[in-house]
């Protein structure tokens, strides 16, 4: 909220001549004003109406404003400050103007200002102008060293009111692409030091040190999430600096695991927190350090032969969703190594060494911590970020990858996952969508998403030019299509169920119909490879389809679709609109 009073109070009569002698009577009736509301100073009060109808009176125009930012004194400096703050409130026109007539440098030197009235009301008036639309403003901050200054500015004050107002400024400028790795270079470390770890919790209480803390969902906590929200989305040297930041990692999930546990799982923090994860967690298989060490060139292989046949302890594996919130979330277990437990043949890992940093990005038992989200948040960006970390941690051919995908069955994760399939959230589905396929790729887990899976997936496919009421984006029936591919792949069963589930009809429609090149290219992948099953032909006959139903439909397909790759699905979705802050 932009502050709309000045304030100089508290300075002698001699002083106060001296300055009113320099100023535009706007200033300097409101100096007066704010030395006369001290009853030890003055015996009367003057307000602001009575300012405005002295004759003298009249608004400073902007060039006035910004020159009074050099003032030799104080007062002048925070009050001129404190009114560009005002100006600048969503007015897009101001900001530009301050920007040109060289405001900014100004603001940005106040930062390093010692009197604290000054640096905050500075800091305050560059919240305003960064945010928006208009990069310029951004960049002109960035010129001047101002990432530099903003973080100097966060280690020396104590201030929360400050510690707020440089947060809010740094996710402003994270917003904008070159700004990004500035941002981490300049900042990564302190944000870390000064906010993340202190506010998630993630400390021994002193008074109980064997119990660790609960998150504090403060204003500065959600403006230093969003930026690293921003930032963790620049790329694989982005990605791989934050996992290496000591106690991000950390500090991010016990936070989580704090929120799961106060049935807190809604508020934007948690959304912030879920999103730098999951982004993180986009090509981590390829990314960390030594990764080729745990890269197994058969697992896929191995993983479609696990659990062929049913074990009696996995019978209920949709027998039934647990109660919201009662999955259980170890606050300190993936720490102490506890993986020692069998899934199907494969042995997890054992750890002697605690684990921290990012080895906690990949570790099994952070399943549980993502399927407490999906099962108790409601708010859509934290459901879209849970199922995408699972979709991503899930991805590649690497043994952490195999163990992800058994561990989401063991902890009766795949029905918490296909329920959200019925969503009314379009990113919901597309990622909970794509999260299925990766999993699939375990062969336990693709036999058990055929049997319960399918109807959902194909009860979103459009039929013809008829959308169904969700009228799902075209990247969602894409990726639902895609899905379905990897579920009847290998697996005949799956391939007869999706035929009884009257999904040929919508496949053929949406081949022979569709305007969007992808969705057709998608669906006729998925009918070649129904076709392709030959004991299945006859029960497609007789229904009254032949080959023809079942060609590849060149129109409008001009090129090759990277989402139409067989295999793995791996992705970073947007993380917030470019202006939020």
């Amino acid at each position: 909220t932009p502050q709309r009073h000045m304030d100089c109070s508290g300075y002698d009569d001699a002083f106060m001549a001296q300055l009113e002698g320099n100023l535009n009577p706007f200033f300097q009736a409101m100096c007066r004003a704010q030395t006369l509301q001290f009853p030890h100073k003055r015996s009367s009060m003057v307000s602001l109406d009575s300012i405005r109808r002295d004759p003298r009176w009249r608004d400073p125009n902007l060039h006035e404003v910004i020159s009074m930012l050099g003032h030799p004194m104080d007062p002048v400096k925070s009050n001129a400050a404190a009114y560009l703050q005002h100006l600048c409130y969503e007015s897009d026109r101001i900001k530009q103007e301050v920007r040109q007539l060289n405001g900014v440098p100004i603001l940005v030197e106040l930062l390093d200002h010692p009197k604290p009235e000054v640096h905050r009301k500075a800091c305050g008036a560059l919240r305003n102008i960064s945010y928006g639309k208009d990069h310029n403003n951004k960049m002109a901050i960035k010129n001047c060293d101002g990432i530099q200054a903003l973080v100097r500015l966060m280690r020396k004050s104590s201030s929360i009111e400050v510690k707020e107002l440089v947060t809010g400024t740094l996710w402003n400028l994270s917003s904008h692409e070159p700004l990004k790795m500035m941002v981490i270079n300049n900042g990564l470390q302190t944000l870390t030091d000064e906010i993340i770890i202190p506010y998630s919790g993630c400390r021994r209480d002193s008074s109980n040190p064997s119990q660790l803390l609960s998150a504090e969902w403060n204003t500065v906590f959600k403006n230093t999430s969003g930026c690293l929200r921003n930032v963790s989305s620049d790329g694989a040297e982005a990605r791989q600096r934050l996992r290496d930041c000591e106690g991000l990692v950390d500090a991010l999930l016990h936070a989580l695991q704090s929120a799961v546990v106060n049935k807190d799982t809604d508020n934007k923090s948690v959304e912030n927190c879920v999103c730098i994860l999951r982004n993180l967690s986009y090509h981590v298989h390829k990314e960390i350090p030594g990764a080729e060490r745990f890269q197994e060139p058969h697992a896929t292989h191995l993983m479609r032969s696990v659990g062929h046949q049913k074990k009696k302890n996995e019978t209920d594996c949709f027998g039934g969703k647990r109660p919201k919130g009662s999955l259980p979330v170890m606050l300190d277990g993936w720490k102490k190594g506890l993986l020692d437990r069998k899934y199907g043949t494969l042995d997890l890992p054992k750890r002697t060494e605690q684990m921290k940093g990012l080895e906690l990005l990949y570790q099994p038992e952070v399943v549980r911590l993502y399927l407490s989200l999906l099962t108790c948040s409601q708010n859509h960006n934290t459901l879209e970020a849970a199922a995408g970390a699972l979709q991503n941690l899930a991805a590649g051919h690497w043994a952490w990858s195999s163990y992800i995908r058994a561990t989401v069955r063991k902890e009766k994760g795949l029905p918490i996952l296909v329920e959200l399939l019925r969503s009314d959230v379009d990113k919901v589905v597309r990622a909970v969508a794509i999260a299925l396929r990766n999993l699939a790729m375990d062969r336990r887990n693709k036999d058990l998403i055929g049997s319960y899976a399918l109807r959902d997936l194909v009860g979103n496919l459009p039929c013809g030019q008829q959308h169904p009421a969700k009228n799902l984006e075209g990247d969602t029936v894409v990726s639902i299509l895609n899905t379905i591919h990897e579920i009847i792949t290998d697996s005949p069963e799956n391939a007869r169920a999706l035929i009884q589930g009257h999904a040929v009809q919508k496949l053929v429609a949406i081949n022979k119909s569709s305007q969007a090149a992808r969705e057709t290219k998608a669906a006729s992948h998925v009918l070649q490879t129904i076709w392709a099953y030959k004991d299945l032909r006859t029960a497609l006959m007789k229904a009254g389809w032949n080959k023809s139903h079942f060609k590849t439909t060149t129109t409008g397909v001009t090129k090759k679709s990277k989402s139409i790759k067989q295999g793995i699905d791996d992705i970073t979705l947007p993380l917030m609109d470019k202006n939020q802050g």
